[in-house]
């Protein structure tokens, strides 16, 4: 719920004499950007500068060994080479015409000593559901949005320029956040089409930010924007081989993002290390006056999460093994035990197990809140967007896909939607007393009572399994996960890979009490730099089961 060519850049830049100045800034990593924007290209399409971090990308722009217009085109060339012709990944739904103009007022800036912070001039992508009062669309991957003008930047865009991202793109999703149909196929839009898993081409990326997470992790910018209700920024993470950070309900602002449900609804950062990560959360987080639940978390926003990144956290933590989550796969459960005998190597104390007392109980009370919460939601943003031609209700996009059948659904309905329409208003008493359940068995009587009764300061179990075989037929062959419970309580959980399945990735999940993301980021961050587990993509046609 979900140009010039690289070889043309170094050889213009290498023979124009744009040498690498080395005062002013750490010498090993400007020696190493180098290195990296200079590569000679590697075996299966990838070349090295493509996992160039946010560190890397400032000290190229600083040094001005590279610039942002260059870093713009060299990323906007590789969405066209790898993701629209080539492999085909079908990750990036819409490029940015403005973007190249943006990076430039941006290396102006930065000639006049005017930085906005380390995103300035970072090539970024964002989930097609986040708004842009721009050339670019915002339809939730549907064809009944085309054309749809919302009256103002979402204010995670406003934060994002306001920090100096050069957004060069929106990525495709799971139509509608995957809330049309249970019977969907994550990453396949009416709009956009099926995104492919750059891991393995006939693959699936998971959803709904399906087309972040295979982007990110395909290196066709150097960091992205996701969005998740339940397991759509940590699933594709976990399944595309990245980081993902879902936030704390509170953290980041839901305004001017196309909804499901505002009990769960949140943004976050999909990157390729858990640094690039905070320094992103640190872009988003923020106190929104169109959004009041950010006033819960305008103290925490503040904070500077890149100062958590300490690679000794996990000594001296006590981790907890949320066991229940594991057993769907005999591999992932290998790869979770590696995991975890590693923490312990690392000096973390390790609770096996540690589950929610109400484990599986909240997710009846969870689906009965989105569909209550996403007639009344969707409706509010319908109405919200400037007068067109396009539906203005969740009644009239029923309608709208009905008349379009053939291009919006021939391969699975919108019984969602239809009993989404079904629901009365946010009063219903029914609505309440589900509400109050998912809430106190997902927090009180779940997390926060079996961190409290262990004294943990985190729980982890595996993110997913490996990626499934896209099946436009019978829809999604989704095998497990541990998203729910941080999801419906709305607390943070922090995505990282944890090694791979035939090739194909998998991750871990830590997750813990609201507002603990600097403590996750630390813990994920110290089991990150002892394990190293991010490799590229390959972008291999199929899984290489002899692997």
């Amino acid at each position: 719920m979900a140009r010039k060519g690289r070889r043309e850049f170094v050889r213009a830049t290498v023979a124009g004499g744009l040498g690498l100045v080395l005062t002013g800034f750490n010498h090993e990593a400007a020696a190493r950007t180098l290195a990296l924007l200079a590569g000679e290209p590697q075996g299966g399409g990838r070349f090295d500068w493509e996992e160039l971090t946010v560190r890397d990308a400032q000290a190229a722009m600083s040094s001005g060994r590279v610039t942002a217009r260059r870093l713009t085109e060299m990323y906007l060339e590789r969405v066209e080479r790898i993701d629209r012709r080539g492999p085909a990944l079908n990750s990036v739904i819409e490029t940015n015409p403005d973007a190249p103009a943006i990076a430039d007022s941006l290396d102006r800036e930065r000639k006049a000593n005017r930085l906005r912070g380390p995103l300035h001039g970072v090539p970024v992508l964002i989930k097609d559901n986040i708004d842009t009062a721009d050339k670019m669309s915002t339809t939730a991957g549907s064809l009944a949005l085309v054309g749809a003008k919302p009256r103002r930047d979402a204010f995670v865009v406003e934060r994002l320029r306001a920090a100096g991202a050069v957004i060069i793109g929106k990525t495709n999703l799971s139509e509608w956040a995957n809330f049309r149909s249970s019977h969907s196929t994550s990453g396949w839009s009416g709009r956009g089409g099926q995104t492919r898993n750059p891991y393995a081409l006939d693959r699936n990326p998971c959803g709904s930010s399906s087309g972040s997470g295979a982007a990110v992790s395909a290196n066709l910018a150097l960091v992205g924007v996701g969005t998740e209700t339940d397991g759509s920024i940590v699933c594709p993470s976990g399944t595309c081989g990245i980081v993902g950070i879902k936030p704390t309900l509170g953290l980041v602002s839901r305004s001017g993002i196309i909804p499901i449900a505002h009990s769960q609804d949140t943004a976050g950062p999909m990157a390729r290390t858990v640094a690039d990560a905070a320094a992103l959360l640190n872009a988003l987080a923020g106190y929104d006056a169109l959004d009041a639940i950010t006033g819960t978390g305008s103290r925490h926003a503040r904070m500077d999460f890149t100062q958590s990144l300490d690679p000794g956290a996990l000594r001296g933590a006590r981790i907890g093994v949320a066991r229940k989550f594991f057993g769907f796969n005999d591999q992932v459960d290998k790869l979770m035990a590696d995991a975890i005998e590693l923490m312990k190597r690392e000096g973390a104390t390790v609770v096996d197990p540690a589950d929610l007392p109400t484990h599986g109980k909240f997710d009846a009370p969870e689906f009965e809140v989105l569909l209550f919460e996403f007639k009344a939601d969707l409706n509010k943003y319908l109405a919200s967007l400037a007068p067109g031609d396009h539906p203005r209700t969740l009644k009239e996009l029923i309608d709208f896909n009905e008349k379009n059948r053939d291009r919006e659904m021939p391969y699975f309905g919108q019984e969602l939607f239809v009993r989404a329409e079904a629901k009365g208003p946010l009063t219903d008493p029914k609505y309440l007393k589900a509400l109050s359940a998912s809430k106190q068995m997902s927090q009180a009587q779940g997390l926060d009572a079996v961190m409290q009764k262990h004294n943990l300061d985190a729980l982890i179990a595996p993110t997913g399994g490996p990626a499934w075989t896209t099946d436009l037929v019978n829809g999604d062959h989704f095998t497990g996960g541990s998203s729910t419970p941080a999801a419906v309580a709305g607390y943070p959980n922090v995505q990282v890979p944890a090694g791979y399945v035939y090739g194909l990735p998998v991750g871990v999940s830590f997750f813990g009490r609201a507002f603990t993301e600097a403590k996750l980021i630390r813990l994920a961050y110290a089991y990150e730099q002892a394990t190293k587990h991010r490799q590229p993509p390959r972008l291999l046609p199929t899984a290489d089961l002899r692997s």
